[in-house]
């Protein structure tokens, strides 16, 4: 690793303890740093990490934050989510303690040739897929960041021929410093956390970190047929590359391809990787069929456009589980498709009255107060030949730790009424 010394004898904060928040504990901790991990949360996943880390004689506050914990600490290192106006960043900006991200952390340390992958959606699948094409090329790959396994939780294990395919949030991005990608990709630029943004152009900022640090030995890629993306190539530094996709392909594809022309790997290997490709948990995963009633767990979708993507693939009428946890999305957008293709409509979760407000006329709405009710409720309204989908539109936070959580309790309440079905011979 990179300036491991430079945390030695360091007094740290570390703010959220989830999985980024745990690894980066972990990390630097074995690093010889002095560290304090504060989360507000007092739920089993905060306690089982909580009872890890005390372990290592690492201090811990759980239920509530303290001023105690971040004055007089030399750094306080941000988890992923968590918001200018959190009490641990308030306390640091009185205290004059710097504040970096985790994905900056990890930066720091890292060896490794660092791809960035940013954007409204699509990140998950890209970042997966760089990751399959860099292993079938013969390179050794770290798939981290955003998608599952922390930047924190990996970095100990690269070495400087290593590669890393990064998913980063503009989250992550607020609060990094000297993070510089070899290779940044923005996907697209759409509507989204408008719940923590004022407008569009301060999430744009905040997307456009990611090549902030960039030079000329590094490549920029971006979506040639988003024009907020095109846009970005000016005045921009890196060397900029363009990716586009024909009508009825895949834009994923073809940004894997990008990035693959780039480090010189052959269009034909990546065909390959995209041939045996089956998808990613959560992400259009096909559950199960109950009396020809197939039922999709698409909780990765936090966005309408995720949705939309969700309703232009899939052929069968489509009995829509949507809500959560609003990003100050516009739901309308789905509204035509909708019309179109769903036969029902059944929210959950926080933003039900304004996505059902925005869908008013389109389809039968329902609501239910938990995922489990409305999956029941959507096998009911659903005829053989349907499709019952999770694809939310929103954040998970209001109702489940992550999306992960929320497309596990889709999943359990699917195979529970598959057993129901079998048991009374429907």
């Amino acid at each position: 690793m990179r300036n491991a010394d430079y945390f030695r004898s360091k007094n740290v904060a570390v703010a959220g303890l989830a999985r980024s928040g745990f690894a980066c504990a972990k990390l630097i901790e074995g690093l010889g740093a002095r560290v304090s991990v504060t989360d507000n949360q007092s739920s089993d996943l905060t306690r089982g990490y909580a009872d890890q880390l005390k372990q290592k004689n690492i201090k811990v506050e759980i239920g509530a934050h303290t001023e105690g914990f971040i004055k007089g600490k030399d750094m306080l290192i941000l988890s992923p989510g968590i918001p200018d106006t959190a009490l641990p960043v308030i306390w640091a900006r009185k205290f004059n303690v710097p504040v970096i991200s985790e994905i900056e952390l990890a930066w720091m340390l890292c060896p490794s040739y660092v791809i960035a992958v940013t954007g409204s959606n699509g990140k998950t699948t890209v970042t997966t897929l760089i990751g399959r094409v860099l292993e079938a090329s013969g390179r050794k790959a770290f798939v981290c960041g955003n998608i599952g396994n922390p930047f924190c939780g990996e970095v100990e294990k690269m070495a400087a021929e290593d590669f890393v395919s990064l998913e980063i949030s503009s989250f992550q991005l607020e609060k990094i410093r000297g993070f510089k990608p070899r290779i940044a990709l923005i996907l697209n630029f759409t509507r989204n956390h408008l719940d923590r943004y004022r407008d569009m152009e301060e999430y744009l900022e905040a997307k456009k970190r990611v090549f902030m640090n960039q030079d000329g030995g590094d490549y920029l890629v971006l979506n040639g047929e988003d024009p907020v993306c095109r846009g970005l190539a000016q005045g921009a530094l890196p060397k900029t590359a363009y990716f586009s996709s024909a009508p009825g392909s895949n834009p994923n594809y073809a940004a894997v391809l990008a990035v693959a022309s780039i480090l010189g790997i052959d269009k034909e290997l990546c065909l390959r990787v995209f041939s045996g490709f089956k998808g990613i948990e959560h992400r259009l995963e096909d559950v199960q069929m109950i009396n020809d009633v197939q039922f999709i767990n698409d909780s990765k979708s936090t966005t309408v456009d995720s949705t939309l993507w969700a309703f232009k693939n899939i052929s069968r009428p489509i009995l829509l589980i949507a809500g959560g946890k609003d990003k100050g999305s516009d739901y309308g957008a789905v509204s035509d498709l909708i019309r179109q293709k769903a036969r029902a409509v059944i929210l959950i979760g926080e933003a039900k009255g304004k996505i059902k407000s925005a869908l008013r006329g389109t389809a039968d709405i329902k609501e239910a107060s938990t995922l489990e009710e409305a999956v029941g409720l959507a096998y009911l309204s659903a005829k053989r030949g349907d499709c019952v989908l999770l694809s939310p539109m929103c954040s998970s936070y209001d109702m489940f730790r992550d999306y992960e959580e929320r497309g596990r309790v889709f999943k359990k309440s699917v195979i529970d009424l598959a057993k129901k079905a079998i048991s009374h011979g429907a």
